[in-house]
């Protein structure tokens, strides 16, 4: 787990009062750096949408970029969870066919925080960094290797394991972070069922029958 950025996350003692209003925060910071950006959000915007003093969202977070790191951090974790349930021993279709389906499910419920996420990748990670660089590539690097047994077993075709997931994230995201493209062409985004279920039967007949040589 990545290290916890908030103040009450770091006491022994910590309530389930605190546990809400650090959600609270981080929601209500979603929100406004989506909207500002890191620069130009400041933390009595982040306090007005959440609903606390300064002084009480202090007690939490210390500093803005604090609040923002938490922000992507649980936006990381949310992200990597779907990642670390790929199954070595389940079957090599099944798995990646649900791991395509979590992640559009996720570009669809929570395209603010993909997008939000995106512009940190796109200013060269200044915060998240450290992050992709540890737990990230560790977790990436373990599947690879277990895509890449697949191959060696011939239970799947031949590719290459880091560039399947890199595809799969590319096509996945795209929803959220070019949601406004997405609309302009088709009307609607993937939060419309049509438009999803068209997205995941396409995503699924080409990366899986690619994948399994078919």
């Amino acid at each position: 787990m990545t290290a916890n950025t908030a103040r009450a996350g770091k006491t022994r003692k910590r309530t389930r009062i605190q546990a809400e209003n650090e959600e609270r925060i981080l929601d209500a910071a979603l929100e406004i750096f989506s909207s500002y950006g890191f620069r130009g959000a400041t933390v009595d915007q982040i306090a007005a949408v959440a609903g606390m003093t300064k002084p009480n969202l202090l007690y939490y977070f210390r500093r803005k970029k604090d609040i923002y790191l938490a922000v992507l951090n649980r936006t990381h974790e949310m992200w990597l969870q779907p990642l670390e349930a790929l199954d070595a021993d389940g079957d090599p279709v099944d798995e990646i066919t649900r791991y395509i389906d979590r992640k559009l499910e996720m570009s669809r419920d929570s395209p603010t925080a993909s997008r939000l996420f995106a512009m940190e990748i796109m200013q060269g990670a200044p915060v998240l960094g450290p992050v992709l660089g540890g737990r990230l590539k560790t977790l990436v690097d373990e599947k690879a290797a277990v895509i890449r047994r697949w191959i060696d077993e011939g239970r799947i075709a031949p590719i290459d394991p880091h560039h399947l997931i890199f595809m799969i994230w590319a096509t996945t995201q795209h929803y959220a972070d070019f949601d406004v493209q997405i609309r302009a062409i088709l009307g609607s985004g993937i939060n419309a069922r049509q438009q999803f279920d068209a997205a995941r039967t396409t995503l699924e007949q080409l990366l899986i029958k690619g994948m399994a040589g078919k």
